[in-house]
């Protein structure tokens, strides 16, 4: 098993816990977040249509922007939780 895999989840759960952190305190607002998530997937969109990526790592690029900006909203949730929330979509 790649190690990287397990350092990565526990990297966005303790960002995800910032965040919501943050936005329980006021330091960061639901809208600064959305806005933050939606740059950075302009960012990364801007990126594919100069380099393009094959479906899979285009999604892979994708998919923790689409986890933090879900793990600001509402209750903490374990991983896999959140993983499914970012598969299933909006």
């Amino acid at each position: 098993m790649n190690t990287a895999n397990p350092q990565l989840e526990g990297l966005y759960l303790a960002l995800s816990a910032l965040m919501r952190e943050m936005i329980s305190k006021g330091v960061l607002s639901q809208q600064d977040l959305d806005r933050a998530m939606a740059q950075a997937r302009q960012q990364a969109e801007a990126d594919f249509a100069t380099s393009p990526l094959p479906d899979a790592n285009r999604k892979a690029v994708l998919f923790p922007i689409e986890l933090l900006a879900l793990a600001g909203k509402g209750e903490p949730e374990t991983f896999r939780e959140l993983a499914r929330s970012v598969a299933l979509g909006p």
